[in-house]
């Protein structure tokens, strides 16, 4: 099965015939997307931007081995996907995520105390996320903060989509009980 002929598609076939331009758009449309993914798989800026940097790299040493057969935007993820993925093997325990601005509700609407405790909550999930071992880890990232369909993000893991539906249950029963000792320890 072959994907559409949709922008991503067309800058992909014009990258593979040596289009450094049509790359450069690629990287420039997906890059912000892929450090967020690798930022919340591995919890630490200076190591998500490395595992961005390594994939490019993969993707473009690896551009004329894409046939299409998935979308260019889930190829683009797996690719970081196992980026971070290396990078977590390579070190010991997680550094706890930091929630980003774009992960905290409007604070003008909450004030400013409200807008401190949703800071804090969020903070919370995500140091709460970030003990997850990476085989729940990493669909919960990729289902609940980044809102992949369960057949993309199968297909990135290479698992099928029983086999993903379970590990995010077992991710969201861990994470509920993490969450929990955290209020009540």
């Amino acid at each position: 099965m072959t994907v559409g002929t949709g922008p991503d598609e067309a800058l992909v076939a014009a990258a593979q015939r040596g289009n450094a331009t049509a790359f450069d758009a690629l990287v420039r449309r997906h890059t912000t997307k892929m450090y967020r993914v690798a930022y919340r798989i591995l919890g630490d800026s200076a190591e998500a931007e490395d595992a961005v940097q390594e994939a490019w790299v993969a993707v473009w040493r690896s551009l004329d081995r894409f046939r299409g057969e998935s979308a260019p935007t889930t190829w683009l993820y797996r690719v970081v996907t196992n980026a971070a993925l290396v990078s977590l093997r390579r070190r010991r325990p997680t550094v706890p995520l930091e929630p980003t601005d774009d992960l905290i509700s409007d604070g003008a609407a909450l004030g400013p105390e409200g807008h401190a405790l949703r800071t804090e909550e969020v903070a919370r999930v995500h140091r709460a996320i970030a003990t997850l071992e990476p085989s729940q880890r990493i669909p919960l990232v990729l289902r609940e903060l980044e809102g992949m369909r369960y057949e993309e993000i199968a297909e990135m893991l290479d698992v099928s989509v029983t086999a993903l539906r379970s590990r995010l249950h077992r991710a969201r029963v861990t994470l509920l009980a993490r969450l929990k000792e955290m209020r009540d320890g």
